[in-house]
């Protein structure tokens, strides 16, 4: 039976992340690399493309992706099951959909209270090896402790498998809170944690009461 399952929660920065929405100005004194920003708000977001990017190539990692693998369709099948694949002859529509992620009422309203800036400008140097000169750049990060409220949608097609793929949705959940989100993830950028996760179905009559992420 077609249902539709809800996954909601929250994903708390717990180190300055850096997701680049290119450079809007070259002004002298400009950040180098701004955050992408919604452009209603003006507010920093989480592209859901970036999540899911990094929940992919991480939980195609997990499964043995060779190293030298060009492409995303030579994914594990449990990959192609949950992400989907343009394959000929294996077409795979992509079972979880993820949105972009927006800054929480709970979030703005602490920030407001306590006069926190919504993102912070980090300095940072490269340095020539042969001439010891310094090429100095600014980068915006979101704030430490932000929280976004994210939502992803499970399509059940095969309950044989749902079990399984939540399995998956997991264990992606957990490498990505162990790896990093964005740029700079080797030089401290991109920590994040997934928190008060949610899962209800909204669309058919699965039974979900017993799917666990956390």
């Amino acid at each position: 039976m077609y249902s539709k399952i809800k996954i909601t929660g929250t994903i708390e920065v717990v180190t300055g992340l850096h997701i680049g929405g290119g450079g809007e100005s070259s002004m002298i004194g400009a950040i180098d690399s701004p955050v992408v920003r919604d452009l209603q708000t003006k507010l920093p977001i989480i592209p859901g493309s970036s999540i899911k990017g990094k929940m992919r190539s991480l939980l195609a990692k997990n499964y043995g992706l060779k190293m030298k693998q060009e492409n995303h369709n030579d994914d594990h099948e449990n990959v192609l099951r949950l992400f989907g694949s343009s394959e000929k002859g294996n077409i795979k529509r992509a079972r979880i959909q993820i949105s972009d992620a927006f800054y929480s009422d709970k979030t703005k309203k602490l920030f407001a209270e306590k006069d926190i800036a919504y993102t912070e400008t980090k300095f940072e140097n490269t340095i020539n090896r042969l001439t010891a000169v310094a090429n100095p750049r600014q980068i915006e990060r979101v704030t430490r402790g932000s929280e976004f409220d994210f939502t992803f949608i499970y399509n059940v097609d095969d309950e044989s498998e749902v079990e399984k793929d939540f399995e998956n949705i997991k264990r992606a959940l957990s490498l990505l809170e162990n790896d990093y989100l964005g740029g700079g993830g080797t030089r401290g950028n991109g920590r994040i944690q997934f928190k008060d996760i949610l899962i209800e179905t909204v669309i058919g009559d699965y039974d979900s009461s017993k799917l666990r992420i956390k």
